[in-house]
């Protein structure tokens, strides 16, 4: 078993969409950054990379490049999802806060958990998300920005050759050809 880390954070900006887990938040002000600033799907990335030791994000997806400019992050996750794929890696499960003073994130995480999910081909129950405040503490408790932190386990697929799986079957989480989700 592989474990990997992520972290990211972003400023909120008037003029911007908040965008977190892939789902829009209706909110005063968006996350800034070069994709769609979506810092839940960022951390969860570089701890799926990271358990890999494939790089993070900024090897992948630099933000120098305009071909991600305004990209929407479930799309990179979708891409993520396909290298771990290539690469032999099982996902067993991703963890994952969100720290943010406000807005409130609870009516969203369940959407959250399950765009998170589909984009990399597994299931719902291997996904979690929880919301945390910093009490008014740093910059996520002034409403400066928002950040989140992201735990993943991974195992080689090869690990699973005593059990019989057929490949796109539930329970293959994604270490065969996909049957869902190609883009």
């Amino acid at each position: 078993m592989r474990v990997g880390m992520g972290y990211d954070v972003h400023r909120l900006s008037a003029g911007r969409k908040l965008i977190m887990g892939g789902v829009e938040i209706p909110y005063e002000k968006g996350l800034l950054g070069h994709s769609d600033a979506d810092v839940l799907v960022h951390a969860i990335m570089d701890a799926l990379l990271g358990a890999a030791a494939l790089g993070d994000i900024g090897k992948h997806f630099p933000d120098t490049d305009p071909a991600y400019e305004g990209i929407s992050s479930i799309s990179l996750l979708k891409h993520v999802g396909r290298l771990l794929d290539e690469n032999g890696y099982v996902i067993e499960n991703i963890d994952a806060t969100i720290i943010a003073q406000k807005p409130k994130m609870r009516p969203y995480i369940e959407r959250m958990c399950e765009n998170i999910a589909f984009a990399l081909n597994i299931e719902t129950d291997q996904v979690n998300v929880k919301a945390t405040t910093e009490e008014g503490l740093g910059f996520t408790g002034s409403g400066e920005g928002i950040s989140s932190h992201a735990v993943c386990a991974i195992e080689k697929y090869t690990n699973y050759a005593s059990v019989d799986i057929m490949p796109g079957q539930p329970g293959c989480g994604g270490c065969c050809p996909r049957t869902k989700n190609e883009n």
